[in-house]
């Protein structure tokens, strides 16, 4: 079997979540290609060391620019801060390494540009993770909605919601500076909820955003006793309508108390809907206008038979999966197309139609408008 040598940039959450996934694609799938892990970079020495001996990386390296040069390595799987993730992608296709990227894509839409133009001048292949995607229930709604089952649709609402910066305490990190995350939940959530409306209902044609702040200044993350000023916004609300000529709505926040990682959509068409929620990620509901009227109401379907994708590779029927899953289908994936030469998606054409989304959605939020966008080919 055809090897793929993966070096991975990042050894935090991330990485731990893309770790798994190598090690387990090949004792669940059987992809065209093995995975090798070998070599994992870091600039925490110490940290590094002990995660790569957990997680079974060959090799540690503290310059991921000098591994990009070595004749061993192919593929580069890129789980760091938004911010560092364009140089890294356009230094790996020019070394003629395939990419595996974690989101958001980036944080300027230039930059989006230059990682997809390299890539493709590379050909290399490249991936962006929105590993949602690639839960069944939601190919399951992909299936439904293209098959017609809901008619034309007619609202989309998404939302993203956690609850973590409800602690005052929690300290001024990276996802807080503007300088490394671009934005707040709208760029590291929306990334997230604007992939699955574009998956699933098409492109936005225009769209509206405004965003809110409820805490204006955190603990320095180096010194808690300082202050230091939120640069991003606490919540984003997007509405807008989409190509095909639906209303939709996007609500991402890190405020919603109760709600750990509430990823979810509603999609309403001329004959039935579709609900989905992370939360709850084996379980489709599905109400049909077609279904005899004195038993007409939101059904759930339990995303567990063996027919459903990806599904055959796991469990008995009724044995859920969870959340390190979708990223276990992206490796798979991942490998067959780096064996096979490609493509996978979301690829970085996707990555750059979401950043477009992102930055007119900014753009709004600061003071633009509503925003009319290009609806890509």
């Amino acid at each position: 079997m055809k090897k793929i040598r993966i070096a991975i940039v990042g050894h935090r959450f991330m990485g731990r979540a893309h770790s798994n996934a190598w090690n387990q694609v090949t004792k669940f799938f059987e992809p065209a290609a093995e995975p090798v892990l070998q070599v994992a970079c870091g600039r925490d020495g110490s940290a590094l060391a002990a995660f790569a001996e957990r997680w079974g990386w060959a090799e540690v390296a503290t310059d991921w620019r000098e591994v990009l040069g070595r004749d061993d390595i192919d593929a580069i799987d890129i789980a760091t801060p938004t911010h560092l993730h364009a140089e890294m992608a356009v230094a790996a296709a020019e070394a003629g390494k395939h990419i595996f990227c974690e989101k958001p894509f980036a944080n300027t839409l230039a930059e989006a540009e230059a990682m997809l133009a390299s890539a493709e001048k590379a050909g290399v292949v490249h991936y962006l993770n929105h590993n949602y995607r690639r839960c069944p229930a939601v190919l399951l709604a992909k299936k439904l909605i293209d098959e017609g089952e809901i008619g034309e649709v007619r609202h989309w609402r998404g939302a993203y919601q956690q609850s973590w910066l409800n602690d005052p305490g929690h300290p001024l990190d990276w996802k807080l500076r503007k300088e490394t995350a671009a934005a707040g939940p709208l760029w590291d959530l929306g990334s997230h909820a604007i992939d699955l409306a574009r998956f699933l209902v098409g492109d936005f044609a225009e769209i509206e955003c405004r965003g809110k702040q409820f805490t204006c200044e955190r603990p320095l993350a180096e010194d808690p006793s300082r202050m230091g000023r939120v640069e991003v916004e606490c919540a984003a609300l997007m509405t807008g309508e989409l190509a095909g000529g639906a209303l939709a709505s996007i609500e991402t926040t890190r405020y919603a108390t109760g709600r750990r990682n509430r990823h979810s959509f509603e999609v309403y068409g001329s004959k039935g809907a579709l609900a989905w929620d992370m939360e709850d990620m084996n379980r489709l509901r599905f109400y049909s206008e077609g279904d005899p009227e004195d038993r007409r109401g939101f059904r759930d379907i339990l995303v567990t038979e063996r027919c459903h994708e990806y599904v055959g590779a796991w469990w008995p029927p009724g044995h859920i999966i969870g959340y390190e899953h979708g990223f276990v289908h992206a490796a798979a994936d991942f490998l067959d197309a780096c064996a096979g030469g490609g493509p996978v998606e979301p690829n970085f054409r996707d990555g750059v139609e979401c950043l477009r989304v992102l930055e007119a959605a900014a753009a709004s939020m600061e003071g633009a408008g509503r925003v009319r966008l290009p609806v890509s080919g």
